[in-house]
């Protein structure tokens, strides 16, 4: 299981947005991928959701979240400890 944590997002998104300030504040690494642009990241986002579009999605070791669901995120971190 690798231990990181990915972002699929795009610019306008403002939730997108607020996840990555919130993973700041918290000091945690991690790797954001604006599938506006980036084919591969939104060919990988698809397959790792079932096909979602939406954003942002959040992949935290071996889960994925749907959305900026603050309780979710706080939940699937605990893998990085």
């Amino acid at each position: 299981m690798e231990k990181k944590v990915r972002i699929y997002t795009t610019p306008s998104c403002h939730y997108c947005h607020q996840t990555k300030e919130y993973l700041e504040q918290r000091g945690i690494e991690f790797e954001s991928f604006d599938v506006s642009t980036d084919r591969e990241a939104l060919k990988e986002m698809k397959t790792i959701t079932g096909g979602a579009r939406s954003v942002p999605v959040i992949a935290i070791c071996d889960q994925v979240i749907l959305g900026f669901d603050q309780e979710a995120i706080e939940k699937a971190l605990r893998c990085l400890e």
